[in-house]
This record gives C-alpha cells, structure tokens and sequence, in this order.
C-alpha cells in the first residue's frame, strides 16, 4: 500500500506540473486577442485608472514613454483573486458559495506548503522544526489545513446544491461541473475522515510528506488516510487537465486581452502577430462578409461591405 501511495502521489504531481506548464504554453501561443481595449486598466495612474481613463487622452501620447503602474495592477489582482471582487460585485448570491471554496483551497495550499517545509526540515536535520518557531509553523499549518478542508468541502457542497437549484445555472451547468464539485467533496472527505480516525502513533502528513520525498517504504500509513490521500493526489492531478485550469488562464485573461493596451505604432512584435492573424480563415457564412468561409480576414477587412450589396 506503501508503494501504492508513493506512486500516486509522485505521479500526480508530475502531471500537475506539466500539465499546468503545458496548459500556459498552450494560451500563450493562441492568436492575438482582438484589442478592446476595456477600461479601466489598472497599470494606468491611480488618477486616470480612478476614472477609467487611459494615456490615450493626453496630447501627443505617442510622444511620451508610458510607465505602468505596477502597484495597481498587483492591488486588483490580490483583491480579485483572493476575494473574487468581480464575482461578489455582479453575481452576489454565487459568490457567497464560491468565495469559501477558493478561499478554502487557497488554505489548504497554505497547509500542504507548511507540510512540505517541515518536511524539508525534518530531512535535512533528522528533526523536527525545533522550540517556539516550529511550534507556531505546525499550529498555523494544521490550523490552515482545518479550515481549508472545512471551507473548501462546504463551498462545494453549496455550489453543487446551487447549481442543481439555480435556474440562472441551468444552462449553463454540465454533468462535468457536477462531477468535479462531487470529486473535491469526496476527495477532501477521504482525507478528513482519514486524518480523525487514524490511530494513535500513525504517521502524520509531515512525516508522510518526508516518506514520499526520501521513498521510505518502512512507514506505515493507515488503510483510509492513504486511501484519502491517494484520491486528492488524482483531484490534483486532474484540475489542470479541465477548464478548472482557469487559474491559469486568468492571466491571460486579464494580461494578454483586457489590460493590453501597448501601442501597434513601433512595436514589431504585435505587427508580427496581426499580420499572422489576417492570413487566417474567417470561417463566417454571413452575407456581408466579403467571400465568406473562403476569405482570409485580409480579405474581409480590405472589402467594402457596401458594395454588392453586402450591408
């Protein structure tokens, strides 16, 4: 079971990895995003961001060197991906299930990062995180861990609940979203009974997290905890696989369409990248497009849609 539970664990995190990293390169290389342009930015200064502005509006902008506000842009992405600001300012009632699933997983990243470290420690030096410090290490990790599976396990139920009851989820609801809710309740579950019912002198996870990194197969975990470990091992190894990859994909989201406001003029890279996408199919059938799913969109954006009665 040792070896079992060695294996799964090792294997899922070299999935995770690679397929995270596959997952970026793979949004990474898409076409460039047609340019919105939506505002506010929040590289732009606090008092044209205050007011959705943008450089655009000074005289002869093109003559100015533009310097991006690095402090706004990491102010709105901690308040959006820690608290879901958009998400709790549109949608409300969502929000109130997501928020504790997100905020739950981000303690439980907490936690098995604590895990790690104590881990690291208890390798390098044969013991564990010595006097006061470690002390505080192990309760802030236990306790993160606590609350992430308790936050994380009741978000997911709400979520599943809430989109079996929703009719504004209906829609919009698959037998996938379903089935990922149910994984991570199932998977965390496994853990949390494992953990409770262990036995006395039962490794606990730093030491398992040390048999794993040093493949101590004399160490003996109990039938359910590694049962429950296995399973959130291939949760984690499956999440990037799925459109939950969408932490990764936010970036972009954000990086690469909505707040990417460089200027074409002198910039070779993007002129390279909308050359590249003229010389791409438009595949629309519509009447006023000019050769429909034969045109390049060259040929779309040269055509005069009011000629040939294309209007």
């Amino acid at each position: 079971m040792t070896v079992v539970l060695y294996s799964v664990i090792a294997a899922s995190a070299m999935v995770f990895a690679a397929a995270s990293a596959w997952r970026a390169v793979w949004y990474a290389r898409h076409p460039m995003h047609l340019r919105w342009e939506l505002y506010p930015v929040p590289h732009e200064t606090p008092a044209r961001a205050a007011h959705g502005g943008s450089y655009f509006e000074a005289g002869e902008w093109w003559h100015e060197r533009q310097k991006a506000n690095r402090i706004g842009e990491w102010a709105f992405m901690a308040r959006e991906i820690v608290f879901l600001h958009a998400l709790r300012e549109y949608n409300r009632p969502l929000w109130y299930r997501s928020f504790p699933f997100h905020f739950g997983l981000y303690l439980l990243i907490a936690a098995v990062l604590g895990v790690l470290a104590e881990a690291a420690v208890l390798i390098a030096t044969g013991a564990a995180v010595p006097g006061a410090t470690g002390a505080i290490v192990s309760s802030l990790r236990m306790w993160a861990g606590a609350a992430g599976l308790a936050l994380t396990m009741g978000g997911a139920i709400a979520l599943l609940v809430f989109r079996r009851t929703s009719p504004a989820l209906h829609g919009s609801t698959t037998p996938g979203d379903l089935f990922n809710l149910a994984f991570f309740v199932v998977a965390l579950g496994m853990v949390t009974a494992g953990v409770l019912t262990a036995p006395a002198g039962s490794p606990g996870l730093v030491a398992i997290a040390s048999g794993v990194l040093t493949w101590n197969l004399a160490l003996q975990v109990p039938g359910l905890l590694a049962a429950g470990l296995v399973t959130a091992a291939l949760l984690a190894a499956y999440i990037p696989l799925t459109h939950m990859s969408h932490f990764i994909g936010k970036y972009f989201t954000y990086h690469a369409v909505r707040w990417d406001d460089r200027p074409m003029a002198g910039n070779r890279q993007i002129a390279a990248a909308l050359a590249e996408s003229l010389t791409y199919r438009s595949r629309w059938s519509a009447g006023h497009v000019a050769g429909g799913k034969t045109a390049t969109w060259a040929d779309v954006v040269a055509a005069d849609p009011t000629k040939d009665g294309r209007r």
